[in-house]
């Protein structure tokens, strides 16, 4: 759930910013300078990583890590990153597998931004970065899976409720995405 200075009026997704990519760079220079050696790599993750999808307007970023710790919930902080607190965004399912991690909003008053550290090699890692590459490469898809949210966010506005209903039609989304990485042989 958002920190009460991120709540807004609405769920509102808007057309692609070609904007997006350099606001992730700008944050993953931040991002790399809190956590040094420790971030092993950091992705444009989620549907702003994604040319041409709609979106809502904040940024994801994926801090993959060898290892999840108070360390580097410390360095987000000393940043001004607040780690959030519900239990869904400590755990996660992928692929029937429990994986541990951390999110992270932005510090007060800057763009909105959910920071994702996940294990270098987890399910979960495997699952945002398979999520953005298979919207990449299929027209189709892209454009269904943003008209979908588009019509869903006019129709739900509750960000809970959004929530809720979008994940099952994710689970089917990644279920064609699963099927692009058997075929192509995309790997992370």
């Amino acid at each position: 759930m958002p920190f009460p200075d991120e709540l807004g009026p609405a769920v509102n997704v808007v057309d692609y910013n070609p904007e997006w990519p350099s606001e992730f760079t700008h944050l993953a220079a931040r991002l790399q300078a809190a956590l040094g050696d420790r971030a092993v790599a950091i992705d444009h993750v989620g549907s702003t990583s994604v040319p041409g999808l709609a979106a809502k307007n904040c940024i994801d970023a994926q801090v993959r890590v060898t290892a999840l710790s108070t360390e580097l919930v410390e360095l987000l902080e000393n940043a001004g990153f607040r780690c959030r607190p519900e239990p869904w965004n400590h755990l996660e399912i992928s692929n029937g597998h429990r994986c541990d991690k951390l999110v992270f909003a932005p510090p007060i008053g800057e763009r909105a931004t959910n920071v994702h550290v996940r294990l270098l090699n987890g399910p979960n890692t495997r699952y945002a970065l398979l999520f953005r590459d298979y919207l990449r490469a299929n027209d189709t898809a892209r454009q269904t899976w943003g008209a979908f949210k588009q019509r869903l966010a006019q129709s739900v506005p509750d960000i809970f409720d959004y929530g809720q209903i979008k994940a099952p039609a994710t689970d089917l989304l990644m279920t064609s995405a699963e099927h692009w990485a058997a075929h192509t042989g995309w790997t992370i």
